[in-house]
């Protein structure tokens, strides 16, 4: 009995380990919980319900990780929206790994090397990599491309270091390369004219060039507070409604991305339809 015993424990264990190789799994991508949106921060009640029932549901849920894709507050160096979001986000099971994105509402629509190092102290690194199974995730910080007039040595920084991750990520053999941001790259198509949404049209096509020769499969943003879908020569561009304050149609709600042998995956929900289990 206990060796047919041990053989079943062998059995699932093999289970397990063919599809963590499959990287059959899925993440979270939230954005904007912005902290005091939806009262010009009179208060941030509003943002507190929602960001509690997020993390509750992603603690029952179990993502591998989760992005938030920036505008974490809505006043630039507000500690009181700061500590809130750190209140809420310290809720999340220690076991699945947080990656936050700089917003412009975190380093200021202008970002200046002094609102850089204010959030760079509270928040940590605004662009970075971090890796997944064979997913790599490159996170950027696109204020810096909005809006670079003040911190030019930063936007320099930034670029030198991206291509240098491309580069190793690509010939790490990942199966994905995902890119999270603030900032899309674009709303409906890559040559739109430039809006307050999207980033500036000189800058975007050398950026988005720079990602498709390197094989990024996804781009996922914020920043709009509805969602949008687009692509570009197979880079999709994946803009994700807020579970702070909604600007448009799509409710308050959070993403979940799947990822598998075929390929990734999303799914929209509103905070009122979040699956029990995925």
């Amino acid at each position: 009995m206990r060796a047919i015993f041990c053989a079943m424990l062998a059995l699932l264990s093999t289970g397990r380990a063919l599809a963590q190789d499959a990287d059959d799994y899925f993440f979270a991508v939230l954005a904007d919980p912005q902290f005091g949106a939806f009262t010009a921060d009179a208060d941030f009640a509003q943002e507190t319900a929602n960001y509690e029932f997020a993390i509750a549901s992603l603690n029952r849920l179990k993502p591998a990780f989760v992005v938030i894709c920036g505008d974490l507050i809505n006043l630039p160096g507000d500690p009181a929206q700061r500590d809130e979001y750190f209140r809420i986000t310290a809720q999340l099971d220690p076991s699945i790994p947080v990656y936050a994105v700089s917003g412009n509402h975190d380093v200021g629509n202008e970002p200046t090397p002094e609102t850089l190092a204010e959030y760079r102290e509270h928040f940590g690194p605004d662009y970075y990599r971090f890796d997944s199974r064979r997913l790599v995730g490159i996170v950027l910080n696109t204020s810096l491309i909005y809006a670079p007039e003040s911190v030019r040595t930063e936007v320099a920084a930034q670029q030198e270091w991206l291509e240098r991750e491309l580069e190793r990520a690509e010939s790490s053999g990942a199966t994905n390369i995902v890119v999270f941001q603030h900032h899309s790259w674009f709303i409906e198509d890559p040559d739109e004219p430039d809006q307050y949404f999207n980033l500036p049209l000189d800058e975007r096509s050398h950026y988005l060039s720079l990602l498709k020769d390197a094989g990024v499969s996804h781009v996922f943003a914020g920043h709009y507070h509805q969602n949008a879908y687009a692509t570009d020569d197979g880079l999709a561009m994946i803009t994700t409604g807020p579970v702070g304050r909604p600007l448009g149609a799509d409710p308050s709600g959070i993403r979940i991305v799947h990822v598998t042998a075929e390929g990734i995956s999303h799914d929209y929900y509103s905070l009122g339809m979040i699956p029990n289990s995925l």
